[in-house]
């Protein structure tokens, strides 16, 4: 039966287990199951913890790596400061296109207009966003209390600081990275075998979506539901593909064939950190990107590269709080909405949900945080899409620049998809070579 069950491809796996989930939601709902319910929350709920827990050491440990594994590039300072500042770019430059794309969609559809919710106007986020806040949070006071408290973002900093220092230092920091080396790999790991559960763990989670929610819950939020799959839906299918032809020169479905893997997870998942070593291995086994540069790129997307959490979903929400609440936005809100998506993108982090980041956008147009309140029932059912757009993004851009510089291999990109887990193997962050 195991046997058996290895032979279904992965991505027949998790879809056969999205479609037994819903029905499985759909009965519990109907009829009142509560042992149902809270088996399909347990299932669903344990994946999502066996994900965060490798969170920590895992986004330390890639970053400060990946830094570091920038001397290996052919070329010398000057090689990986041109591809750091091509990668940054073309991050700025789709965030920007996703932004724009989530404004548009929020226009049209008018996410808000004739929606009558109750309205908590006391009601504060649990984890709320300004640009004060924002910025006092990078730094962190106590480096351990941040690792002790899972600070992401502070980790964030502390691991770019420690991998620049270590890639400055040279040959005397080789303890230090064969120690984060060493670790990566372990945390990879015991991370491939939680992705392996993904079947299970959709299952789960997306039975246990519908159990809670079912249909009722979506109907007064259908427009601003669907404007956010819609604005993720154009970014993923038609940003990225021009993106991919014109600059990337590779075809796109060929592209959505090798990634497909990562996408879906990342849609089960919920966290592009914990889709991390899935999106690493797909993106230069299967897309022909040199591992040196996307130990590099990778890593650094999964935790900053939100297209779908920090540009659509923000934008989209805020035109959908300001009509609620009945406070039109002008062109000078707008230009402020992009600027946060654009150089805010941190601030979610990689992990699931994109409160921190649609807090810091209302706040800084000056639209009232109890608007959180009327979308957080159905976060987790938009967060799918928005994490399966980032993590899109995350390996559209190393796809790029590595055509810019002329180092993709376009060998490994067209040749013939193999199983996710055929080889049995995660991929690494760091190259073949280290």
């Amino acid at each position: 039966m195991l046997s058996a069950l290895k032979k279904v491809p992965f991505s027949v796996q998790v879809i056969a287990s999205l479609v037994l989930g819903v029905a499985l939601g759909l009965v519990a709902r109907s009829t009142g199951a509560a042992w149902l319910s809270t088996t399909l929350a347990t299932v669903g709920n344990t994946f999502v913890q066996l994900l965060k827990l490798a969170v920590i050491p895992l986004v330390f440990t890639a970053i400060v790596v990946s830094i570091a594994n920038l001397r290996d590039i052919q070329g010398g300072p000057r090689a990986v400061a041109r591809l750091g500042g091509k990668t940054l770019l073309w991050f700025a430059v789709t965030s920007l296109a996703a932004v724009l794309i989530g404004i548009a969609t929020g226009l049209i559809t008018n996410p808000g207009s004739g929606v009558t919710l109750p309205i908590d106007q006391n009601y504060k986020p649990k984890s709320t966003g300004g640009w004060l806040d924002f910025l006092k949070g990078i730094i962190p006071t106590n480096p351990v209390a941040a690792f002790a408290n899972g600070e992401v973002l502070q980790i964030v900093f502390l691991a770019i600081v420690a991998g620049i220092a270590a890639y400055r230092v040279g040959e005397k920091a080789e303890p230090f990275l064969r120690f984060n080396r060493s670790l990566l790999e372990i945390v990879q790991k015991a991370l491939w075998w939680v992705i392996r559960l993904a079947p299970l763990g959709t299952l789960g989670l997306i039975g246990k979506a519908t159990a809670q929610y079912g249909f009722e819950l979506l109907r007064p939020l259908a427009t601003f539901a669907g404007a956010v799959y819609i604005g993720c839906a154009l970014v993923l299918f038609v940003v990225y593909p021009l993106v991919l032809r014109v600059f990337g020169r590779v075809s796109p479905l060929k592209f959505f064939a090798n990634a497909w893997p990562a996408i879906q997870l990342a849609f089960v998942s919920r966290s592009s950190v914990g889709t991390l070593p899935l999106t690493q291995k797909m993106t230069t086994d299967n897309l022909g990107v040199p591992r040196e540069y996307a130990s590099f790129a990778v890593p650094f997307g999964a935790t900053t590269k939100m297209d779908g959490c920090a540009a659509v979903y923000p934008a989209i929400a805020a035109i959908f709080v300001a009509q609620v609440f009945g406070q039109p936005l002008g062109i000078w809100d707008y230009v402020l909405i992009a600027f946060v998506s654009v150089v805010g993108s941190a601030a979610t982090a990689g992990l699931t949900g994109a409160i921190v980041m649609l807090t810091l956008t209302l706040s800084t147009v000056g639209l009232p945080l109890a608007g959180v309140g009327l979308i957080l029932a159905i976060d987790p059912i938009l967060d799918m899409m928005r994490t399966a757009t980032n993590v899109a993004g995350q390996m559209v851009v190393p796809v790029v620049v590595a055509r810019s510089e002329g180092i993709l291999d376009d060998k490994a990109f067209e040749a013939p998809r193999r199983d996710v887990f055929a080889d049995g193997e995660q991929g690494s962050v760091q190259p073949a070579a280290a």
